[in-house]
């Protein structure tokens, strides 16, 4: 097993193996289209992109980050403190993610969060790191790893899409909530994050260009 998602064949791997662990999700893997590899350079530009995309649609999150690189050009950390609330108000994040991106900019400046090493370690450590940030919580973390470190074994359960894909492809009468879909996806486990792409993929064709999904696709 590879220990990063790199390629589409590692994400065909993957989707070989859950087939073998779970084989509800053969018809799964039919029904979702193509599977896509999602995966972005690490780094804090991604991560902010990812605080955009936290509770909003793929359509207000991208408008919101095209104001945004507008106004910091290029959108670094330096850069964000130099612009200050100010370009952030004018952007349209709200006061939550304003207060998350400064302090994400300011942990990267200082040296204290390094996002480009964090891919090296192990999820568990990583994930930590980046929610001892205000306003960065575990989906942020998760989403990161898996599309910016490539990580194989991380599902952000907290992820509505999720949810929505899974409670249609196994018919459940409710929508998981956060904690049974994480539990749900340890029979996924060691390919949690091809599991992911996989469900993110059902979604899209489930709800078509309507899909919410975040904005790192």
């Amino acid at each position: 097993m590879p220990v990063r998602i790199e390629t589409l064949a590692d994400v065909a791997t993957g989707l070989d193996a859950l087939e073998v662990l779970d084989p509800r999700l053969a018809r799964v893997r039919q029904q979702a289209g193509e599977v896509d590899l999602r995966l972005r350079p690490a780094g804090f530009t991604s991560l902010a992109s990812i605080i955009v995309s936290q509770q909003v649609s793929l359509a207000s999150a991208s408008a919101i980050m095209r104001r945004l690189c507008l106004l910091i050009e290029p959108l670094e950390a330096g850069n964000v403190l130099a612009a200050g609330e100010p370009a952030l108000v004018q952007a349209g994040l709200s006061r939550a993610k304003q207060k998350a991106l400064l302090a994400l900019a300011q942990s990267v400046v200082s040296g204290g969060l390094d996002l480009e090493a964090l891919c090296a370690c192990d999820a568990e450590d990583a994930i930590a790191a980046i929610t001892a940030l205000p306003g960065l919580g575990p989906w942020s973390a998760q989403v990161y790893l898996l599309s910016c470190a490539g990580h194989a074994d991380v599902f952000p359960a907290g992820d509505v899409a999720l949810q929505v894909a899974v409670q249609t492809c196994f018919e459940l009468q409710e929508r998981p909530k956060a904690d049974e879909l994480a539990a749900m996806a340890e029979s996924w486990r060691p390919w949690r994050s091809v599991a992911a792409r996989l469900f993110w993929a059902f979604y899209r064709e489930m709800k078509g260009r309507e899909a919410k999904l975040p904005a790192f696709t």
